[in-house]
């Protein structure tokens, strides 16, 4: 089943600044997750820490519900799904 994931433009150097937009078969947020961290090592790396983990600073939302308010990276995806990831904004 294909997803789309969205790639923010402050993480698109780190995917050789591909589009906007990546195209993977996954059928589920962990599962498109240990895809990019395979087909898209650097990107990967911006979105998850050494453990695994998803980085405290960015979210993943499944279409508009962030995937802690779903079942976290168990979170099922069906075809057609958006994979937003969006790194927290902050400043003064």
């Amino acid at each position: 089943m294909t997803v789309t994931v969205q790639i923010p433009a402050t993480l698109r150097d780190h995917c050789g600044g591909a589009a906007a937009e990546l195209s993977l078969s996954a059928s589920s947020v962990r599962d498109a997750l240990d895809q990019l961290e395979r087909d898209q090592p650097a990107l990967y790396r911006g979105v998850c820490d050494e453990t695994g983990a998803v980085r405290r600073h960015v979210g993943l939302f499944v279409n508009r519900s962030h995937v802690r308010d779903l079942q976290g990276l168990d979170t099922v995806l069906s075809p057609g799904d958006v994979l937003t990831i969006l790194p927290a904004v902050s400043g003064g």
